[in-house]
């Protein structure tokens, strides 16, 4: 069994945030691979379901941000999984818009959930970094992930959304490389268009 963990803020005024990625991350994977509904378990919404062969649950925290490692923590506990088997969906500005990167365990970024989830549970999990860019200074960041997608963002997010549930199984099965490659190829528009 697997746990993806989607990071993000509950609300309704958080739905569209870039902070929120995370979490319509897992809305994708849960529709293409047709999950369970959401319901409230371990402080977050869990969904389940089956990706290829291998269980897996679905966990968007709803502890907000900053306290996210509790709804990963009481997880952990309650299913007898190991970090190895956590994924954690994140907002990364490191990385332009729609790049998705793939890694195991380092520093968190000043990644308030990922420093979260490291406190209290350990850095050994693998981290799914969906780059939404940087808005240029440091003092813009907070309004900046806290803000919604802008109207001409949307086509670059939904299809970054759509290429890393379409490839979900690859990551599932480790193969972290083949994932990145397939989720970049579903990303990039085709000659002509």
């Amino acid at each position: 069994m697997k746990l993806l963990v989607g990071l993000g803020n509950p609300g309704t005024q958080y739905r569209a945030n870039r902070h929120n990625i995370g979490f319509m991350a897992l809305d994708a994977i849960a529709e293409i691979a047709r999950f369970s509904p959401f319901r409230r378990r371990w402080q977050g919404e869990v969904s389940e379901g089956r990706i290829g062969e291998t269980r897996v649950l679905l966990l968007k925290p709803m502890t907000f941000m900053n306290e996210s490692g509790k709804a990963v923590g009481e997880a952990l506990r309650h299913s007898n999984l190991t970090l190895g088997d956590v994924t954690v969906f994140h907002d990364e500005l490191d990385l332009a818009p729609g790049k998705v990167r793939v890694k195991v365990g380092g520093g968190n970024a000043g990644h308030n959930g990922l420093r979260s989830i490291s406190a209290l549970c350990g850095n050994d999990y693998r981290r799914v970094r969906l780059g939404i860019g940087h808005p240029g200074d440091k003092s813009l960041v907070h309004p900046y992930v806290l803000g919604n997608f802008f109207a001409d963002e949307w086509p670059w997010v939904k299809a970054t959304l759509a290429g890393v549930a379409g490839a979900v199984e690859l990551l599932v099965q480790g193969a972290d490389a083949s994932f990145q490659n397939r989720v970049d190829l579903a990303t990039k528009p085709r000659s002509g268009d």
